[in-house]
């Protein structure tokens, strides 16, 4: 194992910083991260063809496949909100490291790349994958399957934001359409229609007061209204025949889609209107062209504390004099697929607060960067040696 030079961290994330990369725009992001494996000595490294860019360290001694990931897509910069520090610019101050994806995840994956290249291959008992994965922001999960079925692993870590806890659980999400659909009229005589939008709006009063389930380890499920759309929009002289209000659900551990409809089948509306809540379809085309396409539900997931991928995490953390803090992710990652569709052991570590994601001034502390970048080595090392 050699040492990682902190100077190459950081200039490393602020280049990725630099570069603006939102879903389906990641394109300059990949192309320096092809690169920057190539020349820190990756066996192979590639670009699938979603864009996401994979890196391949093959240690000397049979063993099973680690897969680390981190996705290079951030959210947005919205317009009028005044940033201090230029979204763009990585600049530095008070050993805070500035800018759109610093936390989120352009910090941690640069940290993931290093920590990979830095391990020796006499030391490796399996194989090292990092996996610089797209357009998580809008599927989780969907960028990774592809990495997953190539790469093939048996144990998978999110370099999300954690603070650096051991994170070995977390919620998933589902986005729910609720439509009702009414009966058109002229507005100068709504008498003769059914307003979709009033249609609707009982069902969503009925909605805030729903009791949701919660969790022991992961919290408490939550259902959040994001948008309400009525049609045909703009209404000129006509009464909406249709609304659609879409919703964020919040997954815990145990929910289904069938649990989660459940409680939304029975909404009250206006009579002689219809009522449907499904869960959302998403289709998104990535910077190669390739369309990525799936139903916008994301699972909860939990691994104990005694699973022996989770032990081996801590006894690495430990040997990179990192406390062992325990935790699990409030947001959705693409561990929502590793484990919660595929059931691969799946744990996160990362630098940063979850809070600090997709805020304005977005920052990460170079201290955690550092300190993340010694974990990674750690856990790697430790989930890589004969047990």
């Amino acid at each position: 194992m050699t040492e990682i030079d902190p100077q190459h961290l950081i200039d490393l994330t602020q280049k990725l910083v630099r570069l603006p990369s939102e879903p389906g725009q990641e394109r300059q992001v990949s192309e320096l991260l092809l690169q920057e494996m190539s020349s820190l000595g990756f066996d192979q490294v590639w670009m699938d063809e979603y864009g996401s860019v994979v890196g391949v360290v093959h240690g000397n001694h049979p063993g099973p496949t680690l897969l680390l990931d981190g996705h290079i897509d951030t959210v947005g910069v919205a317009p009028g909100l005044p940033w201090e520090h230029p979204p763009f610019a990585a600049e530095i101050e008070a050993d805070k490291l500035y800018g759109r994806g610093a936390t989120d995840m352009k910090g941690p994956l640069a940290a993931m790349i290093l920590a990979a290249a830095s391990l020796s291959r006499s030391q490796i008992h399996g194989v090292i994958v990092v996996s610089a994965s797209v357009m998580e922001e809008v599927l989780e999960g969907a960028a990774l399957q592809a990495v997953i079925e190539v790469v093939k692993p048996d144990l998978v870590l999110i370099g999300e934001p954690s603070d650096l806890k051991l994170v070995h659980g977390g919620r998933g999400r589902a986005e729910i359409r609720l439509v009702a659909i009414g009966r058109p009229s002229h507005s100068s005589a709504p008498q003769l229609g059914i307003n979709a939008v009033q249609a609707i709006l009982p069902a969503i009063q009925k909605i805030e007061s729903l009791p949701l389930p919660a969790h022991p380890v992961v919290g408490r499920a939550i259902l959040a209204l994001t948008d309400i759309i009525s049609e045909p929009y703009p209404g000129h002289s006509v009464i909406p025949s249709r609304c659609r209000a879409t919703y964020d659900r919040r997954l815990i551990p145990g929910e289904s889609r069938a649990s989660v409809l459940a409680q939304l089948s029975d909404l009250p509306t206006l009579p002689g209107a219809s009522l449907q809540a499904t869960i959302a379809l998403g289709e998104y085309q990535t910077f190669t062209g390739k369309m990525l396409k799936r139903e916008k539900w994301f699972p909860a997931w939990l691994l104990e504390k005694s699973h022996p991928f989770v032990e081996a995490a801590s006894l690495g953390l430990e040997r990179a004099g990192l406390p062992v803090v325990y935790g699990t992710y409030n947001f959705c990652t693409n561990a929502a697929y590793s484990i919660g569709v595929l059931g691969i052991p799946t744990i996160g570590f990362g630098p940063s607060p979850e809070g600090l994601a997709h805020i304005v001034d977005e920052y990460i502390e170079i201290d955690q960067l550092v300190k993340a970048a010694h974990g990674y080595q750690g856990v790697i090392a430790s989930a890589l040696e004969p047990h």
